[in-house]
């Protein structure tokens, strides 16, 4: 893995990157390494260690992202969970109107959900009330999505202590 992470001056984690623009980074005097690898690189004039995580020198002022609503985004929100029925499935899961488009639902945060197709096709072209399904939870507008995006199961265990922010729950990620 030659992925490094990058560490705003303050130490909250800004962003993944390569390993080639974090050495670029460091030796441009922008940041300095804060954890290496054990493996190492080796060319004719120098030799060093390769960073796991880097800090850069000068803090860098991060505008509050907001979340774009996307249908993959809504499918994250409610962690791929049927909103009617409470089934789990990353590719049986559609997003549903709960108040339909055709009688003026809006396409918003607060009126789409995560619906398996079973439940969106027994709803059909009706609000949940005509079809005669409760929602598990009223949707909600998300605060945030991170910044960073890792794989699951690879994340070195270095970069935890770093990216504690976003040991969060789904449903603290929703203002209230």
């Amino acid at each position: 893995m030659t992925d490094v992470l990058v560490l705003n001056f303050t130490y909250e984690a800004m962003n993944v990157t390569t390993f080639q623009r974090a050495v670029k980074l460091i030796f441009a005097g922008k940041a300095e390494i804060v954890h290496n690898r054990d493996r190492t690189i080796a060319s004719t004039t120098l030799q060093m260690r390769m960073p796991s995580i880097i800090r850069m020198l000068y803090y860098i002022r991060r505008p509050r992202q907001k979340v774009a609503l996307t249908k993959k985004n809504v499918l994250l929100r409610d962690d791929y969970l049927c909103q009617y029925c409470g089934l789990r499935g990353e590719k049986l899961m559609t997003v549903d109107h709960v108040v339909p488009k055709s009688k003026g639902g809006p396409s918003t945060w607060e009126n789409l959900v995560c619906a398996c197709m079973r439940c969106n096709n027994r709803k059909n072209n009706r609000t949940p009330d005509d079809a005669n399904m409760q929602l598990t939870r009223k949707p909600r507008q998300p605060k945030y999505i991170p910044w960073i995006q890792v794989k699951r199961n690879t994340l070195p265990s270095e970069w935890c202590k770093f990216l504690f922010l976003y040991n969060v729950s789904i449903e603290e990620r929703i203002e209230v």
